[in-house]
């Protein structure tokens, strides 16, 4: 399996112990870091915990009525070389692990261009428009975001002008995906169908469109069992697999018998986390936002937060200036009554806001971790 791509070189800014990143070379020789199941013993020794303890747990964010398990995918991901044995990988275009740098480093001034370029070099290629619909994805999640409960999280969007575009791009690449299944059927082009389904129920989830979502879902389900059917080594379909399997699961009980009416296949927590913890160590595009929503479930379903650092401390080392997950590492310390830890990475957050190129993203940033600092009594 290729490994990460990049470095974490720069300053460290180290308070009682904790150390956080603050800055990343562009470019620079990278280390297998995302793929790594993240050792505690590790974690322990860079960050120099104190001893750890029990702390009280808060209810997990109620989603009943957005239909989370409806984010089933998430996936345009992170794109490492495939391995000399692994035959009938994903083929993808040179520039894809540059322009998931980008899109997870926080630039989508970067990427964009980079995905616009790639787009004109193989306008039939369904990944093009995937990679273009996740980047805009981010600047839909922090007009979305809140701290609310002790956490940050995009927990309710309405409709804005640049939701058409975004699900024009995953009609796009689904009607791509489809025209050449119907030349071939091979698994490469299901786990692009459902990648374009998962990234539209997405966004219908968060603005609550429960029977819209839905339907996106099970659709991508059912493609990505297809594409293992086909080829077993498109591990990347286990990541989406396993958040739909999770979040099925954390439905109430009046939503899992309206799954039931409407037909849709159950799942099973457990399972899902067994699957994401698959796409992070084999998926060719997956790792990186795998990480990101598992590390999300266990903080906000489970309250499983030792855990949780374990699987998003990859991320903010691999790309230490965006500030989301610099917040999710503030949130998981300060439900450990680590304020002082916590303090840390909110601060980080706020340094890294700086130079985050949107404006508008700049000040959300901003403004989310100075209330995230502002509810340990800190400024």
């Amino acid at each position: 399996m290729g490994g990460c791509r990049g470095q974490v070189e720069g300053m460290r800014t180290e308070t009682l112990g904790a150390s956080v990143p603050t800055g990343k070379k562009r470019g620079s020789p990278k280390v297998p870091l995302l793929r790594q199941p993240f050792r505690l013993a590790t974690l322990a020794e860079r960050l120099k915990l104190v001893p750890r303890k029990a702390a009280g747990s808060l209810p997990a964010e109620s989603m009943y009525g957005k239909l989370p398990w409806c984010a089933v995918v998430l996936l345009v991901l992170r794109a490492g070389p495939a391995s000399a044995e692994a035959a009938g990988r994903l083929n993808l275009p040179p520039s894809t692990s540059v322009i998931l740098d980008d899109i997870y480093s926080g630039r989508r001034d970067r990427a964009l261009p980079e995905i616009h370029h790639l787009e004109e070099q193989a306008p039939e290629n369904p990944l093009g428009y995937l990679l273009e619909a996740e980047a805009n994805w981010w600047k839909i999640w922090w007009d979305s975001a809140e701290f609310k409960y002790a956490m940050t999280m995009a927990r309710h969007h309405d409709k804005a002008p640049g939701d058409q575009h975004y699900l024009d791009l995953t009609t796009k690449a689904y009607n791509l995906a489809e025209k050449q299944l119907r030349q071939q059927n091979t698994g490469e082009m299901h786990l692009y169908a459902a990648m374009a389904d998962g990234l539209a129920a997405r966004l219908y989830g968060i603005r609550g469109e429960s029977r819209a979502g839905a339907r996106a879902g099970v659709r991508a389900r059912e493609n990505f069992l297809a594409a293992l059917q086909l080829d077993p080594s498109l591990c990347d379909a286990y990541t989406g697999l396993g958040l739909y399997n999770y979040y099925v699961d954390t439905l109430s009980m009046m939503a899992k018998a309206l799954r039931f009416l409407m037909g849709i296949p159950g799942g099973s927590k457990e399972e899902g986390i067994r699957q994401l913890h698959r796409g992070i160590a084999e998926g060719q595009i997956s790792p990186a936002l795998a990480r990101y929503y598992l590390a999300l479930n266990l903080l906000n379903y489970d309250q499983r937060y030792e855990e949780a650092i374990e699987v998003i401390t990859p991320l903010a080392q691999e790309y230490p200036g965006n500030p989301i997950y610099q917040l999710m590492l503030g949130d998981l310390q300060a439900r450990l009554a680590r304020k002082e830890q916590a303090a840390v990475y909110y601060r980080a957050a706020d340094a890294a806001a700086v130079d985050v190129p949107e404006s508008e993203c700049r000040s959300k940033a901003r403004q989310l971790a100075h209330q995230s600092l502002e509810s340990l009594g800190k400024k």
